[in-house]
């Protein structure tokens, strides 16, 4: 049995920094959240392969003296409380006293730091947990963290990082997190030599406007709410803004962004019945609340907090939001249009009243043969006067088909017989085995997916260049993404510049796409890809032929002609899978003579 040791001192951080630090995302985390605890106006982040070779971090905070800056790579070591009660009045991001020596026990770090009333800064050099030296040096007040080669000495930690989207990707969603809770600071992000970012001091709707494009301007609408027991303020969007995917949602509460999806649902309830199903609004709700009434120190991400009274507060969120949706909306109103409102006879109470009679046939037998009532009823002579020779001809259509023999699903064109649409959203059509009854939406969505596939895979699909481009601003962990899946929309026949910034301006779009919400169309394409990434080319396609056939396929409640409907089934037929969805839903379903005979029995 091995004897209980410590660890030693460098295998201990690396542990740790297990928990803290997992990916240069973190690091830009914890360093970012540094600067702003030291007081920080402006940060600059700058990044070598999206921080896998070099991160650097510049703030003009209050900086550290020689003591604290060697101090402060020692664990445990804070400047931010001082006992176990100052965790329930924490007014700052860090308090564990573990981020710093975690990011120097995985690096090559260095820090430059100098005091205001210093004329001199000091420079001190970690290297795997080890110092290799601390010593004065010339620096503006403030402080800068260069971590360099990071996990160089965790080869297996190093060998998991993503690509460098991926990663920039999530650096840009911890930027944009910052940047949200406090507009007060400036922030650059430069890439490779090229400014990403570049998002002034400014009221918190300009950051948001200056993050997610000048769309959002327009989108917001004010939520102010003050209560004994919590504060809400920020903005949330109209009802013509929401969407089905990338909307951009965000609770900070005292200034630290966390996720809640309890209170994320008393916002989505405020939107209930306003909105489509699966619709859902943007926000950015600021939360206040009593220090002592919230325990930020759950989960090492701090991004979890626990509340006291969470149902109080969850009706006190959805009342202000409902508010001010209320408020600023032009809701429907019941319109009592008099125009066609039957003529109802006012009530006179002297007016005799007269008891009402029945009328009947007396000789009426259902079933004698040859009386006429009974034979009235069974005759259909009566159809034919009401509609003419359409259902006998529908009848006998119906029943040829039935009696002609074939191998296929559906005949060519030429034989197939002409289809007939229900409720504007399913197509009809006799077929060997029975009737068919065809989804529209879904049909095509599998006819486009196909096609748009086909033409990125063959390299030739056609694109429709745009008479006036359209611009607009991708988020920044959007543009990250797209920076990688650039190529891919040109296979597809997107034509599509980067304006730099996040903004890019659509030209070209595939043939067949006109005449759509581009801006939507591109988010969605993105979020996709957010939520199941990939790197694998054929998915990525893949997924973005999808988007696009979700959102150019006929939809349901619109009324087709024949020629559209036989276009559909025929295409449908060509498809190599024609009888699902790209996301595996049935297209169509079949129903034979026995099951539909079943229903009369």
């Amino acid at each position: 049995m091995a004897n209980v040791q410590i660890l030693p001192p460098n295998v201990a951080c690396q542990i740790a920094a297990g928990e803290v630090v997992n990916r240069p995302a973190s690091v830009v985390k914890e360093l970012l959240e540094n600067a702003v605890d030291a007081g920080a106006t402006s940060i600059t982040v700058v990044l070598t392969d999206a921080g896998r070779t070099m991160i650097q971090v510049t703030d003009n905070g209050c900086g550290m003296d020689a003591a604290d800056a060697a101090m402060a790579f020692e664990r445990h070591a804070t400047s931010k409380i001082r006992n176990s009660d100052d965790l329930y009045s924490l007014s700052t991001f860090g308090f564990r006293g573990e981020a710093l020596p975690s990011i120097a026990a995985v690096s090559q770090l260095t820090l430059k730091t100098r005091t205001a009333d210093s004329e001199t800064g000091t420079s001190v050099c970690i290297e795997g947990g080890e110092q290799v030296f601390s010593e004065p040096c010339t620096c503006p007040v403030g402080s800068t963290f260069t971590v360099r080669n990071l996990f160089y000495n965790v080869p297996a930690r190093r060998k998991f990082l993503k690509s460098n989207q991926t990663e920039l990707g999530h650096i840009m969603t911890e930027i944009e997190r910052l940047a949200l809770s406090h507009p007060d600071v400036a922030v650059e992000l430069f890439h490779q030599g090229e400014q990403l970012l570049a998002l002034p001091a400014s009221a918190i709707k300009q950051r948001i406007v200056g993050l997610f494009g000048k769309k959002m301007n327009q989108a917001l609408l004010p939520v102010d709410v003050s209560t004994s027991v919590i504060s809400v303020h920020g903005f949330t969007s109209n009802l013509d803004s929401v969407k089905g995917k990338g909307a951009q949602q965000f609770f900070f509460v005292n200034g630290r962004f966390m996720k809640h999806a309890y209170f994320h649902k008393a916002v989505t309830s405020a939107y209930e019945n306003l909105v489509p199903e699966g619709e859902q609004p943007s926000y950015f709700l600021f939360l206040e609340v009593p220090k002592d009434t919230i325990d930020v120190n759950v989960h090492p991400s701090k991004t979890e907090i626990k509340f006291q009274d969470e149902p109080v507060l969850w009706k006190i969120i959805m009342a202000a939001v409902k508010e001010t949706v209320g408020k600023f909306e032009n809701m429907p109103t019941i319109d009592f249009n008099t125009a066609d409102m039957p003529d109802i006879p006012v009530f006179d109470s002297s007016r005799p009243a007269s008891q009402p009679t029945v009328e009947y046939n007396p000789s009426f037998n259902p079933f004698r043969s040859g009386s006429g009532t009974s034979e009235t009823r069974r005759s259909t002579e009566g159809w034919s006067k009401l509609y003419g020779d359409a259902v006998e001809h529908k009848l006998s259509e119906v029943a040829a088909v039935y009696e002609r023999p074939s191998d296929s699903l559906l005949q060519p064109e030429e034989s197939i017989p002409v289809p007939f649409q229900f409720a504007d959203r399913y197509i009809m059509v006799p077929c060997d085995q029975g009737l068919m009854i065809v989804d529209q939406h879904r049909a095509h969505m599998r006819i486009l997916y196909e096609r748009y596939l086909g033409g990125a895979t063959a390299h030739n699909a056609a694109s429709q260049g745009l008479l006036f481009p359209e611009m607009f601003q991708l988020s920044p962990a959007c543009t990250a993404l797209f920076a990688q899946l650039k190529p891919r929309f040109a296979a597809l026949g997107f034509d599509i510049s980067d304006m730099g910034r996040g903004a890019i301006a659509v030209q070209g779009v595939p043939s067949g796409l006109e005449n759509q919400d581009y801006e939507r169309l591109i988010s969605d394409m993105l979020q996709d890809l957010q939520v199941n990434p990939t790197h694998d080319e054929e998915r990525q396609l893949e997924s973005m032929a999808l988007a696009m056939a979700r959102k150019s396929a006929i939809p349901s409640g619109r009324s087709l002609t024949v020629k559209e409907m036989q276009d559909i089934l025929t295409s449908l037929k060509a498809c190599s899978m024609p009888s699902r969805t790209p996301d595996a839903r049935p297209t169509y379903v079949i129903r034979s003579m026995a099951d539909i005979s079943k229903w009369f029995d």
